[in-house]
C-alpha cells in the first residue's frame, strides 16, 4: 500500500472491494466479517474497515450488529418480494424514458456494452457478464434524464447489482438485452416498457433457479458429511 494512500481512498478502495466480494458471491449470506480478520486480508487499518461495513449497511449489502461481527446480509423472501415490487415500477420508467430521452453518445455507449456482455456470456465469463448486465441497466437510468430517478437508482444499485449477479442463464439475459437496446434505439416507448416489464419476470426467475440451486449444493454437501 502506496504511502500517498489518505484515510478516504483506504475507505473507498476497502468499500469497492467488500461490495465486489459480496455481489460476485465470494462471500456468501451470512458470512461473518470481522473488522480484525478484514484489516489483517486487506492490509489497512480497522477504521477503514469499520466505515466501508457502514457504507455496504447503508446499501442493503452488510448487516451490522453492535459489539459484535458485521455480516454478508440474508436477503429473505420478503425482501426480494419488496426489491421487485420497487423493481417493477423503477424499470420500466427507466427504460421508457431512456427510449424517449437517449442521446447518440449515451446510445453508443448502452451498445457498447450490451455487445460487451454478448461477448462475456458466449465465453462463459460469468462474473464479467453479470458486471456487464448490471452496467448496461445503470446507463439505461443515466439514459432517462430524470435526476430523480438516477438518485433513486443510486440507492437501489448495490441490491440490484446483487440480484442481477443471481443469474445462471447468461444466454437469456444477454437476448433480452439486446431486444431492449433495440426498442430503445427505435424509441419505442411502449416497447422499451413491455420488454422492460417482461426482463423483470426473467430476473426474478432467474433468481429463484438459482436460489434452488444453491439450496440443492448444500444439501448434496450436507449428505455427503453424513455419509
Amino acid at each position: 500500500m502506496g504511502t500517498d494512500e489518505t484515510p478516504r481512498s483506504e475507505t473507498a478502495r476497502v468499500t469497492e472491494v467488500l461490495r465486489n466480494e459480496i455481489i460476485d458471491g465470494d462471500r456468501m449470506p451470512g458470512d461473518k466479517l470481522v473488522e480484525r480478520n478484514l484489516a489483517t486480508e486487506l492490509g489497512v487499518s480497522r477504521v477503514p474497515i469499520r466505515e466501508a461495513l457502514k457504507k455496504l449497511a447503508a446499501e442493503g449489502l452488510v448487516t451490522n450488529r453492535p459489539n459484535t461481527w458485521s455480516t454478508v446480509r440474508v436477503f429473505s423472501p420478503s425482501d426480494i418480494a419488496d426489491l421487485n415490487e420497487v423493481r417493477t415500477v423503477f424499470d420500466v420508467l427507466s427504460f421508457e424514458l431512456a427510449a424517449q430521452r437517449h442521446n447518440r453518445e449515451g446510445l453508443a455507449r448502452l451498445e457498447a456494452t450490451m455487445r460487451k456482455g454478448q461477448e462475456l456470456s458466449e465465453a462463459g465469463d460469468v462474473v464479467g457478464a453479470h458486471r456487464c448486465a448490471a452496467e448496461f441497466h445503470a446507463i439505461v437510468t443515466e439514459l432517462s434524464g430524470n435526476e430523480l430517478l438516477a438518485e433513486i437508482g443510486a440507492l437501489l444499485d448495490s441490491r440490484m447489482r446483487w440480484q442481477l449477479s443471481r443469474h445462471d442463464d447468461l444466454g437469456v439475459v444477454a437476448t433480452e438485452h439486446a431486444e431492449l437496446y433495440e426498442a430503445i434505439a427505435r424509441r419505442d416507448q411502449a416497447r422499451a416498457g413491455a420488454l422492460a416489464a417482461h426482463h423483470l419476470g426473467t430476473s426474478r426467475e432467474q433468481h429463484d433457479k438459482h436460489s434452488k440451486r444453491l439450496a440443492r449444493t448444500a444439501d448434496d454437501a450436507d449428505q455427503a458429511e453424513e455419509g
